[in-house]
C-alpha cells in the first residue's frame, strides 16, 4: 500500500473480507469529500449509486456516536438506544485499553432534497455500523530513546488526537507515563483555566483528544513553569504550537510546508530517536566549546602571569616574544582545534540539563581556568628561576627551560580539559586528533631546541637530562595539585549529598 497508513490499513481489512477497491468503484461514484479536521475528528465521503446517494463516515468513536440516531444491529437498522450506545462505547474503550487506535464507522442514506453544502448538514442522524481497531506500533528504538531522555532529565510528553485510553496504553508501553503520572483529555483541558493547567502541567504526561489551540496552551503552560519546550508536529494546525515552542520540530516526510516553515528543526526521517541523537550531539558540541575555552584561557593566563610576575619580582624576562608567538600558534592552536572534535563522555546523557541562561563559565569553569593558569605560570617561573640560580646565570638556558616547561604544562593540561573530573578519567588515546596534535607540538618543540638553524631564531639552546627532569616535574605539578583538589572536592560533595537526602534507599536518591 502507498499513501496514508490508516487508509491503507482499512483497504487491507476490506480486502480480507472480500471487498476490493475496484468492486466498490463499479458500484459507487464519488461525488464529494468532507476532509478530516482536528475539531470534528472525522471525515466523510458522499457517493452516488443507482438507488440514490450515500454518506460514509469514519472518525473518533466517542464523537461519532453522538451524531448517530440509529445502529445496524444484527443486520437490521434499529434506534440507537442508550443501552446500545453504552455497549458501543464500552467496546471502544476495551479496544483502546489494548493500545488500539479505534475508528467508528457510520453511514446515512440521503434523499435528493437533503442539503450537502456542509458537513454539519450531512453528518447527523447517521446509522452506526461498528468499530475497527488498528495497532500503530512504535518503532523499536523509541522506547530506548525515551529512557535515554528520562536519564538525561528530559521529560517526554505525548500529545495526541487518539482516545485517552489508547494514548495511556501506548504511553505506558513506551515508558512515557510513569506510575502515578497524570493524563488529560481535550474536554478536561478545555474546562481548565490557564492557571489550573499550569498547576498540573508538571504531573501530566499524556494529553489526548486535543485540538490545535490546546497544543498551544500546553506549550505556554510548560514555558511559564520554566521549562525549555521542544514541540513536534506535522500538520498545518500544529504550526502555532511549533512556532511558540523554544524549539519547533517538523516532520520532514509527512510534515506540511507550513509546519516546516514554522519549525527550527526538520527531521529527515520522522524518527523520535533522531531528536535524542541531536540533543546528545548538541550537548557534546557545547561541552567541547567549554573545553576549548578552558584550555586556551588557562594557557594564556599562565603565559601572562609568567611574564607579569617576573617583571614584578625584578627578574629577567622568562620568554622572548618569538617564543610566546610560537606557543600561541603551535602549542595553543593545534590541541585546541583537536579538543573541538573531542568525543562526548559516556555519561553525557545522564547529566541534568543545564539552565538555558547558564553562563559559559558556570560549573566552576572560571575557577578552573584561573587556578590552572596561576599554577602553570608559577611553575614556569619557578623552573626559570631555579635554572637561572643553578647554571651560573645563563639567561638563554633558563629561558629555554621556561619555554619547555610552559609548552609541556599546556600539553599535559589539554588532556585534563577532556574531563571535568581528572586526566585519568578518560582514555588518553581516545581522541586520535588530539594525540596527533600533541605529538606534532612536541616534535616542533624538540626541533626548536635541537636543530641548530632554529636555535638563533627562537633564542634556545639544547638542554640536558637534569634540566629535562626539572621541566617534567614543574610541568606535572599543576595536574597533580588539581587532581588532589578534584578528589577532595568529590569527597566533600559526597558528604553533603548524604546529609541532604538523609536516606540510603535508592528511590530516595
Amino acid at each position: 500500500m502507498k499513501g496514508d497508513p490508516t487508509e491503507g490499513a482499512l483497504i487491507v481489512l476490506a480486502a480480507k473480507l472480500g471487498v476490493t477497491v475496484s468492486s466498490l468503484e463499479g458500484l459507487y461514484k464519488r461525488e464529494k469529500e468532507y476532509p478530516f479536521d482536528s475539531e470534528r475528528k472525522r471525515m466523510s465521503v458522499l457517493v452516488s449509486h443507482h438507488g440514490g446517494r450515500l454518506l460514509c463516515t469514519k472518525g473518533a468513536p466517542d464523537l461519532l456516536i453522538e451524531k448517530c440516531a440509529y445502529a445496524l444491529w444484527d443486520g437490521n437498522v434499529v434506534p440507537f438506544t442508550p443501552t446500545l450506545r453504552q455497549k458501543a462505547a464500552a467496546a471502544a474503550e476495551e479496544m483502546a485499553q489494548s493500545a488500539l487506535r479505534v475508528l467508528g464507522l457510520a453511514y446515512r442514506d440521503l434523499r435528493s432534497q437533503d442539503a450537502t453544502d456542509s458537513e454539519q448538514n450531512v453528518e447527523c442522524q447517521m446509522i452506526f455500523v461498528g468499530l475497527t481497531g488498528m495497532i500503530d506500533p512504535p518503532r523499536k528504538e523509541v522506547r530506548d530513546a525515551i529512557a535515554t531522555c528520562r536519564r538525561a532529565g528530559i521529560k517526554t510528553v505525548m500529545i495526541t488526537g487518539d482516545h485517552q485510553l489508547t494514548a495511556e496504553a501506548i504511553a505506558q508501553q513506551l515508558g512515557i507515563l510513569p506510575r502515578g503520572g497524570g493524563s488529560l483529555s481535550g474536554r478536561q483541558l478545555a474546562s481548565m483555566t490557564d492557571e489550573e493547567l499550569e498547576r498540573v502541567a508538571d504531573e501530566t504526561y499524556v494529553y489526548a483528544r486535543v485540538s490545535p489551540e490546546h497544543k498551544l496552551r500546553i506549550v505556554k503552560a510548560l514555558q511559564r513553569k520554566g521549562h525549555v519546550v521542544a514541540m513536534t508536529g506535522d500538520g498545518v494546525n500544529d504550526a502555532p504550537a511549533i512556532k511558540a515552542a523554544d524549539i519547533g520540530i517538523a516532520m520532514g516526510i509527512t510534515g506540511t510546508d507550513v509546519s516546516k516553515e514554522a519549525s527550527a528543526l526538520v527531521l529527515s526521517d520522522d524518527n523520535f530517536a533522531t531528536i535524542v541523537a541531536a540533543i546528545e550531539e548538541g550537548r557534546g558540541i557545547y561541552e567541547n566549546i567549554r573545553k576549548f575555552i578552558r584550555y586556551l584561557l588557562a594557557s594564556n593566563v599562565g603565559e601572562i602571569l609568567t611574564m607579569f610576575l617576573a617583571m614584578m619580582a625584578g627578574l629577567p624576562l622568562p620568554l622572548v616574544p618569538i617564543q610566546i608567538l610560537w606557543v600561541n600558534l603551535v602549542t595553543d592552536g593545534l590541541p585546541a582545534m583537536a579538543l573541538g572534535v573531542d568525543q562526548a563522555e559516556k555519561d553525557l546523557m545522564q547529566q541534568r540539563p543545564r539552565p538555558a541562561k547558564e553562563n559559559i563559565f558556570a560549573r566552576r569553569l572560571g575557577w578552573k581556568i584561573v587556578s590552572r593558569g596561576v599554577l602553570i605560570g608559577l611553575c614556569t617561573l619557578g623552573a626559570f628561576w631555579i635554572t637561572l640560580r643553578t647554571n651560573g646565570g645563563n639567561l638563554v638556558e633558563a629561558q629555554t627551560v621556561a619555554f619547555a616547561t610552559l609548552v609541556l604544562a599546556q600539553l599535559i593540561h589539554v588532556f585534563d580539559c577532556r574531563s571535568s573530573r581528572s586526566i585519568f578519567h578518560r582514555n588518553l588515546l581516545q581522541n586520535r586528533y588530539l594525540v596527533l596534535a600533541v605529538l606534532s607540538s612536541l616534535a616542533l618543540m624538540f626541533a626548536v631546541l635541537y636543530i641548530d638553524a632554529l636555535q638563533p631564531v627562537f633564542k634556545t639552546v639544547p638542554i640536558g637530562l637534569r634540566e629535562w627532569s626539572l621541566v617534567f616535574v614543574a610541568a606535572g605539578i599543576p595536574t597533580f595539585l588539581m587532581g588532589i583538589g578534584s578528589v577532595l572536592s568529590s569527597q566533600g560533595k559526597g558528604k553533603r549529598t548524604r546529609i541532604t537526602y538523609g536516606s540510603s534507599k535508592p528511590a530516595a536518591r
